[in-house]
């Protein structure tokens, strides 16, 4: 049952976070693999908080990038805001200047006219060639210093098919081939009362190589989508966003959107290649923030993975975040559906597992082919799943039906897994873990190895400050 005192991981977010510079980690618990040769990184809302006042939801916050090396059996780590324009602005005069997803500018109704969203560069990264990309679905991407984390301004992606128009989003869930290193990705534009659904592929440059769109009958609210093959597949949810109210800076789109579950979820299932329409259809009503995987199966048939909620309570879950404390049910598991890419038409669709979890995920090698791990956040068995943020780390294995947990002990949550091969032995596979532990109010990355979760960490590493809870990683592999 829910009570009414705060939760351990409440402090994670009890103050706007502190940056540090280049710093090597000490390991507090066995030591890190010689195989553990990369860079992860990390990003998430970071400062709730200005001038006393606090933002609407906890996707308000201010991006901020954790990048953790791995080399020679070492580790060392960085952290820093991404200096976007509104953050600085925001910084100069040490206040909340600008609306967001769940809140409108501050101050008079002109404000709210006259300035646009704040680009919070909060939700996830990308690693390229020569840049790192730090991503939020509403605008466009912010390139940073792969090393330095120094922010070098909002980049157009610029290449042979083009580049991205001001204000054009790119969405915080690209996908990347690993076999032709191509980016496929998504934005969601709002030109008027209805929207325009982008499509991207880009080089693994980020140079843009092609450009399409379809054109929606409203305004919906789509987060992620899947690669399955030749298919780029999207599932959207039956909500809706009374723009005109946004428009006017009535209200804040997370305050405009309604869920409309007789609409069904729609299903979109585009051609890779031309970035064209192949089928749409509907199916039953839900919601989903995150996919695991998708893939091109044996049969002809487009399977997928999926953290899936019965609504969208979610959405005020994820508000009450930001004030450390949750008081509305909000739980997802992982569902498998597979359907016909032809026609869109769901052919099953079954839970996995009745494990409350989220960000699914897979190796990035396996990204749209068939894999047998999906490896997730979790909740513990008897943890208040309303009260309590994730809580355990989780690896279900599809070949065999079964669930895992690792054990992270009491009062500690860790973000989103990371699954990364070992440089030495390809075969083997570590998974990364940013921590908050609530106990010692502390930052910390744990290491498992991905096919023993049970077994404990082989490694932990102290961080020299909290680092919030995040959203969305990626890790690029040592040259």
């Amino acid at each position: 049952m829910t009570t009414d005192q705060p939760r351990l991981w409440s402090g994670a977010v009890a103050r706007p976070a502190r940056e540090f510079a280049t710093t090597r980690l000490q390991a507090t618990q066995g030591a890190v693999p010689a195989g553990l040769r990369g860079t992860l990184y990390r990003n998430g809302p970071a400062r709730l908080e200005r001038g006393g006042r606090h933002v609407g939801h906890w996707f308000d916050g201010d991006g901020a990038v954790l990048r953790v090396r791995f080399a020679a059996g070492a580790a060392e780590a960085t952290y820093r805001y991404v200096q976007s324009e509104g953050f600085r602005h925001e910084a100069e005069q040490d206040e909340l200047l600008y609306g967001n997803y769940g809140m409108t500018a501050p101050g008079p109704l002109w404000r709210h006219w006259r300035r646009p969203l704040k680009n919070a560069a909060n939700t996830s990264v990308i690693a390229l060639t020569d840049r790192l990309l730090a991503l939020w679905e509403g605008g466009g991407p912010h390139a940073l210093d792969l090393e330095t984390l120094d922010t070098r301004g909002l980049t157009d992606l610029a290449g042979p098919g083009g580049k991205l128009e001001s204000g054009q989003p790119f969405s915080a869930h690209p996908k990347q081939d690993p076999a032709t290193g191509e980016i496929y990705n998504f934005g969601v534009a709002i030109p008027g009362p209805k929207a325009r659904l982008m499509l991207y592929r880009c080089d693994r440059a980020g140079r843009l190589l092609a450009k399409g769109h379809m054109d929606l009958d409203a305004v919906p609210l789509i987060h992620d989508w899947v690669l399955a093959g030749p298919y780029l597949v999207l599932l959207v949810p039956p909500v809706r966003i009374s723009v005109l109210s946004v428009l006017l800076g009535l209200k804040s789109y997370s305050g405009a959107m309604r869920w409309r579950p007789e609409l069904g979820t729609q299903i979109l299932v585009f051609d890779r290649d031309s970035l064209e329409l192949v089928a749409r259809d509907e199916t039953d009503p839900f919601y989903q923030w995150h996919f695991g995987n998708g893939a091109y199966a044996e049969g002809g048939w487009v399977v997928l993975d999926h953290a899936r909620y019965a609504d969208f309570s979610t959405n005020q879950h994820l508000r009450e975040v930001a004030s450390g404390r949750t008081t509305t049910p909000a739980e997802a598991t992982l569902w498998r559906m597979t359907l016909d890419p032809k026609t869109a038409r769901v052919e099953e669709h079954t839970q996995m597992s009745p494990r409350s979890v989220e960000f699914p995920m897979v190796l990035h090698g396996e990204t749209g082919s068939p894999w047998r791990r999906t490896y997730m956040a979790a909740h513990r068995p008897g943890t208040d799943t309303t009260a309590e943020r994730y809580d355990t780390l989780a690896c279900f294995d599809h070949a065999h039906d079964q669930l895992a947990l690792a054990d992270l002990g009491d009062g500690r949550y860790p973000s989103e897994p990371v699954v990364v091969p070992d440089a030495d032995d390809p075969s083997r596979h570590w998974l990364l873990s940013v921590v908050y532990d609530g106990n010692a109010d502390a930052g910390e990355v744990w290491v498992y190895a991905a096919d023993a979760l049970e077994a404990g960490p082989a490694c932990i590493l102290a961080l020299p400050d909290v680092v919030p809870l995040s959203f969305h990683g990626c890790w690029r592999p040592a040259s």
